[in-house]
């Protein structure tokens, strides 16, 4: 793989799914609780497999080499792992004793313990970077589920900053959101992001953060609840987790980019969509912390050749889909919230089972065959009355627009619903400026949507 040209990797995947269609095979147990998350969930049950362990002596190293699994060198575990680096696959550990193990990943596991109402003790301290939980064994397969809160180990040990690491998580939730300026607010979430950095590593940080943001993004969704309670039937939380969207104005995306850099993100790949949807997009990837951000903001054809995330932005005489959105409802790490939450699902299958709910989703903006995705239709949101008479005395919507959206309101998020097939860690520009687009509040004025 060469820089961030994401690659496909079918061989490699198709390995896997068979190993897991073995593994359901031998397990009562498992094969149910896999076809149960399936029906209940619109979901694909390999999308929840965290790892899976194989016993040295029944892998046949050079095959893996040759699908491109390479061993991967992890800073808080001597185990030996194997992964397809640049893809969504779950990694491949080496097993010691004759024993299969799949280790699925929910994103609480007393949730998922009291959903499943499991005896089995979890193995772990509350809030450690890592716990396990053995859900059930038979024949020589071991079906387990883990919880990570920032590690990328696959080890139960003892920490000990569990107290700050609550500590983090309850600051982010109860953090200024929306009062004082946004200036303030924004100095002040990473100054105390730099500040738990003296005592918890970065990706615990992270951890905290992005928990609490879900919940956010959700209080504020509501596709987002309805398809978070069908997933709590199970304990599962968000552990299907894509990736997190937050919009930002031009004005305050370096800040923005700061304060995903103090929580240990660091830049992937950067979108210039400028010529086609005035937008411009960095992905940020956290390590440790297994989490994924898309950064928008507005970008003018002329800006294409500019390092955004190094260069403080002016605010210009127009707004485009992303600067609008920001306008209206605040920035998103602030008071508004994520733009939205991508998970993956069977994207068919989550469509019909969410319209019978009476949510319905937009058009595809992505139709590959290892690429697809869709938002669910936007909640609205009603923007400040001070917001909209701001916009409309510096002509930047009409008198229609502002009676519009004060009636009306604007959408303010959604649930994307993606499917990954062939390991695909990337995205699609062309798509994803077609949904931008699509997503801009005015057109909704015009399509009465």
């Amino acid at each position: 793989m060469t820089g961030y040209d994401w690659g496909l990797n079918p061989e490699a995947e198709a390995w896997q799914r068979a190993q897991v269609l073995s593994f359901l095979e031998e397990s009562v147990y498992a094969r149910t609780l896999a076809t149960q998350i399936e029906q209940g969930t619109s979901t694909d049950f390999f999308d929840w497999i965290d790892h899976m362990v194989i016993p040295r002596e029944r892998v046949d190293a050079r095959a893996l080499s040759k699908m491109g699994f390479r061993e991967r060198a992890l800073q808080t575990d001597k185990r030996e792992v194997y992964s397809v680096e640049g893809t969504t696959l779950p990694p491949v550990v080496m097993g010691e004793e004759d024993t299969i193990e799949l280790a699925i990943k929910p994103e609480d596991l007393d949730a998922f313990k009291r959903a499943l109402v499991l005896g089995s003790r979890v193995e772990g301290d509350f809030a450690a970077p890592y716990r396990r939980l053995v859900v059930n064994e038979a024949r020589g397969h071991l079906l387990c589920a883990v919880e990570r809160r920032g590690t990328d180990g696959f080890s139960v040990r003892s920490v000990n900053d569990i107290e700050e690491y609550l500590r983090a998580l309850e600051w982010f939730a109860t953090r200024e959101r929306g009062h004082s300026s946004v200036a303030e607010q924004m100095s002040e979430l990473e100054a105390e992001i730099l500040d738990m950095r003296k005592t918890l590593e970065q990706s615990r940080i992270a951890d905290a953060f992005f928990r609490v943001e879900r919940r956010f993004w959700q209080s504020r969704n509501k596709a987002g609840r309805a398809q978070k309670s069908r997933q709590d039937v199970f304990g599962l939380g968000w552990g299907n987790t894509d990736h997190h969207t937050f919009r930002s104005s031009r004005s305050n995306f370096a800040s923005l980019i700061r304060v995903l850099k103090a929580l240990g993100l660091t830049p992937r790949e950067r979108y210039y969509a400028g010529a086609q949807a005035g937008w411009g997009a960095q992905i940020m990837e956290g390590p440790g912390s297994r989490n994924i951000v898309f950064a928008d903001v507005d970008l003018g054809e002329e800006e294409r050749q500019l390092d955004f995330t190094r260069e403080e932005l002016e605010e210009g005489s127009e707004r485009g889909t992303v600067g609008l959105w920001a306008s209206l409802h605040g920035e998103s790490i602030l008071g508004a919230g994520m733009h939205h939450l991508a998970a993956r699902f069977r994207f068919d299958g989550l469509a019909k089972d969410l319209r019978a709910e009476g949510i319905e989703m937009m058009k595809p903006f992505s139709n590959f065959p290892f690429l697809r995705q869709a938002f669910t239709k936007g909640e609205r949101w009603r923007p400040r009355p001070d917001s909209l008479a701001g916009l409309r005395s510096s002509g930047l919507i009409s008198s229609d627009q502002e009676n519009y959206f004060r009636t009306e309101g604007a959408i303010g998020s959604h649930l994307e619903n993606i499917q990954r097939r062939q390991g695909f860690k990337g995205f699609n520009q062309d798509s994803v400026s077609a949904i931008i687009k699509a997503t801009d509040p005015r057109l909704q004025m015009v399509r009465g949507a």
